[in-house]
């Protein structure tokens, strides 16, 4: 037996409890791990509050990354002992996922921790954290540089923006932050952001070009948001779209696309290629000043990680919230 968040939907209506589960209940795979810690990332919020239609199946354990140990192997690729970590493959939403003191997975899902991060680091950086290095990685194949000029990062307290921030001031960007929150100036600000922008200058409808400003952006918003970074790159400047926080829609027109050559990359972290997630971490050892993740992240219980995913759908939450799930 073993401790999880489980989320059900029946004829009762949807819910989430942490509970006890039998392991002979796990999903069948050919990888077993203890799960020495986890996150609560914006999706888990929403699957664990049925704001959105996150999850596939019930009953379906919460989580959409850990990282653990290997208990068992029927892959040649681990051992017993190996130290892993899992960001997507739909864990969490079609297979169950990483709240939970055990999971059982597809080894093609896993990668090796990096020698350099504990668990718990590799926590602080999760899956907001994997996806904000594609962003960065992003830009940079699009030709990026930080000579070119000022980055604009949206969502700039949550998980995603906190860690690109990050990442970016260390290679050298110059970074703007785009929030709701200026009452977090100087959080944004030890992590890198050279300046702090309030969202409503980019949250409502706008024209369809705006005054050339960023060389590139990182956007977790989508909508009004993501159309107006657009409309105000520069000439061939480029935007990383990984997010839809704001909404799914996009009211733009093509005019910067065609009159300033400006690029939208979208960002998948969840179906992304093995090979690109070996090279993000290896990146994240390298490019991610790991000081940083203490003043980012804050530290919780499995058996909070309901209470929190609340405040998650609140805007209560900055940063990473990371899950020890023997607490």
């Amino acid at each position: 037996m073993f401790n999880a968040v489980v989320i059900n939907k029946d004829d009762t209506g949807y819910s989430a409890n942490y509970q006890t589960v039998n392991e002979g209940d796990l999903p069948a795979a050919d990888v077993s791990v203890k799960v020495a810690h986890s996150t609560l990332n914006y999706k888990d919020a929403l699957a664990i509050t049925g704001k959105s239609p996150v999850v596939r199946s019930f009953p379906m354990v919460a989580g959409i990354d850990f990282a653990g140990e290997v208990t068992h192997s029927d892959s040649a690729d681990f051992s017993v002992g190996d130290k892993v970590v899992l960001n997507g493959w739909g864990v969490g939403e079609r297979h169950w996922g990483g709240l939970s003191e055990q999971a059982c997975v597809n080894a093609d899902w896993l990668v090796p921790l990096p020698k350099s991060f504990s668990t718990e680091q590799a926590m602080a950086i999760g899956t907001a954290g994997y996806t904000a290095m594609l962003c960065v990685m992003a830009l940079e194949k699009q030709g990026v540089r930080p000579s070119d000029g000022e980055i604009l990062v949206s969502g700039a307290t949550g998980g995603v923006g906190s860690v690109a921030i990050a990442i970016l001031a260390k290679l050298g960007y110059t970074v703007v932050a785009l929030t709701g929150k200026l009452s977090d100036e100087s959080y944004l600000r030890n992590l890198g952001a050279s300046e702090i922008i309030h969202r409503d200058e980019y949250s409502s409808p706008g024209k369809p070009m705006i005054k050339e400003r960023w060389a590139g952006a990182i956007d977790v918003v989508g909508s009004h948001t993501l159309a107006n970074i657009c409309a105000s790159l520069k000439y061939g400047g480029s935007v990383a779209a990984c997010g839809l926080a704001g909404g799914m829609d996009l009211p733009a027109t093509v005019a910067p696309f065609i009159l300033r050559g400006v690029k939208l990359i979208g960002v998948d972290s969840v179906m992304c290629p093995k090979a690109q997630r070996l090279e993000a971490w290896e990146r994240l050892e390298k490019d991610l000043d790991v000081t940083k993740l203490e003043a980012l992240s804050q530290y919780i219980g499995l058996s909070e990680a309901i209470e929190y995913a609340n405040k998650f759908m609140d805007g209560t939450v900055k940063g990473r919230v990371v899950v020890d799930v023997m607490k």
